[in-house]
């Protein structure tokens, strides 16, 4: 992946607020019995994580309570050349081409934020700790990373990781902003599990669109993707099945009670927003098996 040298960023897209010890209370979400497994179980959810045991706590974001927080991201990260050569300015860049895409297909589009944090954060969808994984919060759209948990994916998980593993992972989520702005949410029944159930349409919905932008990101004039970018994006896919999440914390596999599909099912997806380039085509609702 590789960005033009001469894009420049918007680093108002991006927080980070690594390093700050965030509000809220009662109890935060994957403390102790989710861990590293709870953490993939819970990875790319896009739905609110106070579901998983969380608190929607109303202390302020930031400990003053002020609100804001000190940050050199817009000094470090003003061109492509710099996402290039600095990880925090990389994700500055993929969530800029991510948005300049959206904001030209979808008509109403109200960007999202992105937050970079460790450890823990509060949201409008309540505390969240890391092992929650990248997240969507729908209530203040709101885009959510502990850039820890790609390496985890590579080292436990066997994705090949890489730079375009993350701007999968981060393309998914913005997906799950464009289901949250065009009602497909409300298509989908919580507490359902199975491989053809709602909540694992909307996940393979939300890695079709992720396909989509990387079949127009050149179009956006940020960055360029090549075949081996792609290869990163579909194992990263792969790595964060239910199969495969469920094969290395249990050694066994149950179909019944998947939230967000097969390694197969998610690679598919990811192939037909990647061959179509057309958002239309990723109507996982409107087939009779995904």
């Amino acid at each position: 992946m590789d960005f033009r040298d001469r894009a420049r960023l918007d680093t108002s897209q991006v927080s980070d607020v690594r390093g700050r010890r965030m509000g809220g209370r009662g109890a935060a979400i994957g403390g102790g019995g989710l861990g590293i497994v709870g953490l993939l179980i819970a990875l790319l959810l896009g739905i609110n994580p106070a579901d998983l045991g969380g608190s929607s706590g109303s202390d302020a974001l930031f400990p003053d309570g002020s609100g804001t927080v000190d940050s050199d991201l817009a000094e470090r990260c003003r061109t492509g050349a710099d996402a290039d050569r600095d990880e925090d300015c990389r994700v500055v860049g993929i969530v800029n081409s991510v948005q300049a895409y959206w904001a030209e297909t979808v008509e109403g589009y109200t960007p999202a934020t992105t937050q970079i944090f460790s450890d823990a954060t509060t949201t409008g969808c309540g505390s969240a700790t890391s092992a929650v994984g990248p997240f969507y919060c729908p209530p203040d759209n709101g885009v959510y990373l502990d850039l820890g948990f790609f390496e985890v994916l590579r080292t436990q998980y066997g994705a090949k990781g890489g730079d375009f593993a993350q701007a999968y992972v981060i393309a998914h989520e913005y997906g799950h902003h464009v289901q949250n702005l065009t009602g497909q949410n409300d298509r989908v029944r919580r507490g359902e599990t199975g491989p053809q159930s709602g909540p694992v349409r909307l996940e393979l919905q939300a890695d079709c669109y992720a396909g989509v932008w990387a079949a127009n990101a050149v179009k956006t004039d940020f960055l360029a993707i090549d075949d081996a970018d792609i290869q990163e994006g579909l194992s990263a896919a792969a790595a964060v099945g239910d199969d495969r999440i469920q094969e290395k914390a249990q050694g066994q596999v149950n179909p019944e009670s998947w939230t967000h599909g097969s390694a197969e099912q998610r690679m598919r997806w990811f192939r037909v927003g990647l061959t179509s380039g057309d958002p239309n085509e990723c109507d996982t609702f409107s087939v009779r098996t995904v």
